[in-house]
């Protein structure tokens, strides 16, 4: 059978009584129709039951159905039924998710947990790691034809992973539709308005483009036209931004730096002031960190800087906390607490007050220091949209620097690009 045509089916009584808006309908249809599909239909039904008369109407006209919603295990989460319904098979326990939901909820799950690790006989489970409610993929028979069928837990912070990492792939396997060729990219620092402009500016013929926003990354896809014109069209863009925002792949940050340190088997520490520990955060979310993070100090008063890391009462006083000088002598002193490899400090304003007209909101300095290494500190100078923003972008600089520090590369060159941060 080929497939062509998709329908999504966007389940929940909040989003048809406009108590929260549907993401689900642009990010599928955007991601499936540079697979090449058609969208024939994207329907809004409540928690009741409607999806099933929806449903059996459009399997005669379309070739891919996509559910999100209505796996939970209230009485009225009615997918897996209605699925199991339609395709003429019993509900049946997958032991995988049983066994995996038990021992996140223990003997909670007996009861009305228990169904969420039922699926319709024949159709495979798919984990999920954000939340109780497994997803499953299969086909739904229909006289001489096989309708594909996936089903997705509703909440943004499980659907989004689970339909990029597993169930993208999945219907990207299927024979029919035209899978166009594209190139992933990962692009750091760039709003998602301004890389749309410089998009446009650097576009090259027969290739388009979409973006997925992720906390601390944009993914940009760049579709159609042959390979050489995709990548050229990519080379523009670093061009316009420098090369360290714009890279091959679907890359998170930290990995820039974590990459580099498991590769040469190197160790790092740091101290953190406007960023209060965030960096730190994300250099240990990953399991086995001890190995090259050897930890880190929210050092956020000038007392904490001058106790904990050696910063000197004069350079405060004439220099201030957020100055080349400051970020220097944190990251040395780091280095000296902590004995690693490499160190790097962050000291800025992150708003909303105590900016000033030397020293405005967005500013941040950003030190590092190694064993038997120059130590370099930089200025970058933040577009802010509040406080988080600026946290974020200064903990998404610092590994990208701290990266290219360990590499030998000259910091004040590397940031000369980033305008348009």
């Amino acid at each position: 059978m080929l497939y062509k045509s998709a329908s999504l089916f966007i389940i929940g009584t909040e989003l048809t009584r406009g108590v929260i808006a549907d993401k689900h309908c642009q990010v599928i249809s955007s991601q499936l129709t540079q697979l090449g599909y058609r969208i024939d239909r994207m329907v809004l039904v409540p928690d009741d039951g409607t999806i099933e008369s929806v449903l059996k109407d459009c399997i005669d006209n379309c070739d891919v159905v996509v559910l999100t919603g209505g796996l939970g295990p209230t009485s009225d989460d009615l997918t897996r039924s209605i699925v199991s319904s339609i395709a003429k098979v019993p509900l049946v326990r997958d032991q995988q998710s049983f066994d995996t939901l038990y021992k996140r909820i223990g003997e909670r799950i007996w009861g009305a947990n228990e169904q969420q690790a039922m699926i319709p006989l024949g159709f495979e489970a798919v984990p999920n790691p954000n939340g109780t409610a497994p997803g499953f993929r299969g086909f739904i028979p229909d006289g001489d034809r096989s309708i594909a069928c996936v089903a997705m837990p509703g909440p943004p912070r499980e659907m989004d992973p689970m339909f990029y990492n597993d169930m993208l792939p999945w219907l990207a396997q299927l024979i029919g539709h035209d899978d166009f060729s594209r190139n992933e990219y990962s692009t750091f620092l760039l709003a998602e308005a301004k890389l749309e402009e410089l998009c446009k500016s650097v576009a090259q013929d027969d290739v388009q483009w979409g973006t997925r926003f992720q906390d601390l990354k944009i993914s940009l896809y760049l579709v159609g036209g042959d390979e050489e014109k995709r990548e050229r069209m990519a080379q523009r863009l670093r061009a316009l931004v420098g090369p360290f925002l714009v890279i091959d792949g679907d890359v998170m940050p930290v990995e820039l730096l974590t990459d580099v340190l498991k590769k040469e088997k190197l160790t790092i520490s740091c101290a953190e002031s406007c960023t209060a520990g965030y960096v730190s955060k994300l250099l240990t979310d990953e399991s086995g960190s001890s190995s090259w993070f050897w930890g880190g100090a929210a050092t956020y008063s000038n007392e904490a800087k001058k106790a904990i890391l050696g910063v000197s009462e004069e350079t405060l006083q004439v220099y201030g906390a957020v100055s080349g000088e400051c970020v220097l002598q944190m990251a040395e002193g780091m280095n000296r607490l902590s004995g690693t490899d490499y160190s790097f400090s962050i000291s800025g304003i992150a708003g909303p007050s105590g900016g000033t007209d030397d020293k405005p909101v967005g500013t941040v300095w950003f030190g590092f220091a190694g064993k038997g290494k120059r130590s370099q500190a930089v200025k970058v100078q933040l577009t802010t949209w509040g406080r988080v923003s600026v946290r974020r972008k200064a903990s998404v600089i610092a590994l990208i620097l701290a990266s290219r520090y360990i590499k030998g590369d000259a910091l004040l060159d590397t940031v000369g690009k980033w305008q348009y941060i």
